[in-house]
């Protein structure tokens, strides 16, 4: 792969953005936002966190002309057979809040016992060179945690406040950036999407 200096995220979203920007800094890499280009965003029509991935990145790739760095990544609750899983964005219908999708799961989860309440974050991570890469790098982190019933914590996005961390003794929310950078599933598959470049 060619030495990068500039990528193009291909994602809207604030908090993916700003938590992907401490973590390339090592690399030197101008980082911009696909909003910031006028972008949209692409239909998510893939069966997996990667396929979707892939997906968002070919689409940065051709509309851009520039080499683009997608993730896909959601929460998946062993009691929900895996749900909400690729769908974690959308589980309260394409405009929702976060303290709606946040509702929506824990509605969903009701009536789950709290020694059946285990989820995990999935993140998959594509970098591709351009619409036509053959050989994007990809790479995954994973992330397991406990769904509490309530909500703790104001820091992160998404599922943050009621996943908790038995390691941590917290939330994700209740964690500052720099930790969360440290351990959470985008942060894992960044390191291994580093080492590979």
């Amino acid at each position: 792969m060619k030495k990068l200096s500039r990528l193009v995220l291909a994602s809207n979203n604030q908090g993916k953005i700003e938590e992907f920007q401490p973590l390339l800094a090592p690399l030197g890499i101008e980082l911009i936002s696909q909003a910031s280009l006028g972008i949209e965003s692409v239909e998510e029509t893939g069966l997996s966190f990667i396929e979707n991935a892939l997906i968002k990145a070919r689409h940065a790739c051709a509309r851009s002309g520039l080499p683009a760095l997608a993730d896909d990544s959601g929460l998946s609750v062993t009691a929900l057979n895996g749900a909400p899983g690729i769908y974690s964005a959308r589980i309260a219908g394409s405009n929702a809040s976060d303290d709606e999708k946040v509702q929506v799961l824990l509605q969903q989860m009701e009536a789950v016992p709290s020694d059946r309440r285990q989820g995990c974050y999935h993140c998959a991570i594509v970098l591709m060179q351009h619409p036509l890469d053959p050989i994007p790098l990809i790479a995954e982190g994973h992330l397991e945690g406990i769904i509490l019933e309530q909500p703790c914590g104001v820091s992160g996005f998404g599922f943050d406040p009621v996943f908790y961390l038995p390691a941590t003794k917290c939330t994700v929310a209740q964690l500052p950036l720099s930790a969360k950078n440290k351990i959470s599933h985008r942060a894992l598959a960044v390191a291994k999407l580093l080492a590979a470049l």
